[in-house]
């Protein structure tokens, strides 16, 4: 059996200015019909930020579906015509001040697979200097410098909760 959708059918619900919401009529493989809900989204890209003397930046920022402050690596959704390093790079500079001459590519996570085709690049930034951040207007968040063994500790402890900022992590000790 061919494990493919065929979409017959898409009818856009919301179409906003970070998502778009669809509802697609779908030919499941063996012939019969369903029907999928959608979010669209361009995708975004996120990055470690880690210093030559093992400290790494994160932020600290309020989540609104969440109803609560969270910690996050520096991470945006991806502009009309940038790529995703260009991205990193961006949210690197604005959210935490940060500049690398040392960025690797950590790979692509898919956050939510059952409802959105959101894709999140990941990225780490080895050598990170950190200057002034330089945040957009209407962005409000702290950055906070920790060990890289503090914030294994934070994920096992459930602090950080935030799924690409646990694999940029899990996936950098592997790394290093």
């Amino acid at each position: 059996m061919e494990l493919f959708e065929k979409t017959l059918d898409s009818d856009v619900k919301f179409d906003g200015r970070i998502l778009k919401l669809k509802v697609d009529s779908v030919q499941l493989p063996d012939g019969s019909t369903s029907s999928r809900e959608v979010v669209c989204h361009n995708g975004g890209a996120g990055i470690l930020p880690l210093s030559k003397d093992g400290k790494v930046a994160l932020v600290k920022q309020f989540r609104y579906p969440y109803k609560e402050v969270i910690y996050e690596i520096p991470a945006g959704k991806i502009d009309a015509g940038e790529t995703p390093y260009q991205a990193v790079e961006r949210e690197l500079f604005e959210e935490v001040g940060g500049k690398s001459d040392n960025i690797i590519d950590l790979g692509i996570i898919y956050p939510s697979p059952g409802y959105t085709n959101e894709k999140i690049y990941i990225f780490l930034a080895q050598n990170t200097i950190f200057e002034q951040q330089k945040l957009d207007e209407g962005e409000f968040l702290e950055v906070e410098y920790f060990d890289f063994d503090k914030v294994l500790e934070m994920i096992e402890q459930n602090i950080i909760k935030d799924s690409k900022t646990i694999i940029a992590v899990l996936k950098t000790q592997k790394l290093l």
